[in-house]
């Protein structure tokens, strides 16, 4: 505390006649009230929920162990560090956040042809086995890009809403929401130009 911050202090306690300051009328700059973060969790509770109800969630983790993802990956946190907060295995991490929309730019990085990837994709949708031998990968790596190509259409046919939810509510609170935005204001949706077609009936339902 600086010199002319403890001058005030000692004027209001003069005037007030109290003998300290409360904890409130202290606390820094983005700090959040037991009722905040109570409210931030639900709110991020109720989209994480809105988006299970729309079906096609494949993790087995609960709503509670998903918002606490989600806050983790605002917060800069990489799918390792997820792994350990949560108890699980790194790739229970990577398919939970494939679920909720949440894509990270390395997500994206592939030395193979990507483009044609997911125009194989989109055009007779084969099994992770043929596109492990057209592509010359594993199948396990074909497996996985085939997940960030359907999260990324299943983002962008509800024009990104929830991660827009996400945002929202965390920027409310004062909390980090860059990254996501990061990812779609980088030209990454360059990427998936040529999956338009499974885009095509985008959903504005709430």
């Amino acid at each position: 505390m600086d010199e002319k911050t403890e001058e005030l202090r000692d004027i209001f306690m003069d005037v007030s006649g109290e003998e300290s300051v409360t904890e409130s009328q202290v606390a820094g700059h983005g700090s959040l009230t037991d009722t905040d973060e109570a409210t931030v969790t639900q709110r991020l509770g109720e989209t994480v929920a809105r988006m299970r109800e729309r079906g096609g969630f494949r993790t087995d983790l609960n709503d509670d162990a998903l918002v606490t993802l989600v806050r983790g990956f605002y917060a800069g946190h990489g799918d390792a560090e997820l792994a350990d907060e949560l108890g699980v295995e790194e790739p229970a991490v990577v398919e939970a956040r494939l679920d909720l929309h949440l894509l990270r730019e390395s997500d994206h990085d592939a030395d193979f042809d990507a483009a044609a990837f997911r125009k194989r994709v989109v055009a007779d949708d084969p099994t992770d086995a043929e596109l492990a031998g057209a592509f010359d990968i594993g199948t396990e790596r074909a497996t996985r890009y085939r997940r960030v190509v359907k999260a990324r259409a299943a983002a962008r046919r509800v024009s990104y809403r929830f991660t827009s939810e996400f945002e929202g509510t965390l920027a409310e609170a004062g909390l980090a929401t860059q990254l996501t935005a990061a990812v779609r204001e980088t030209g990454l949706d360059e990427a998936t130009e040529d999956i338009d077609s499974l885009d095509s009936d985008a959903d504005i339902s709430m």
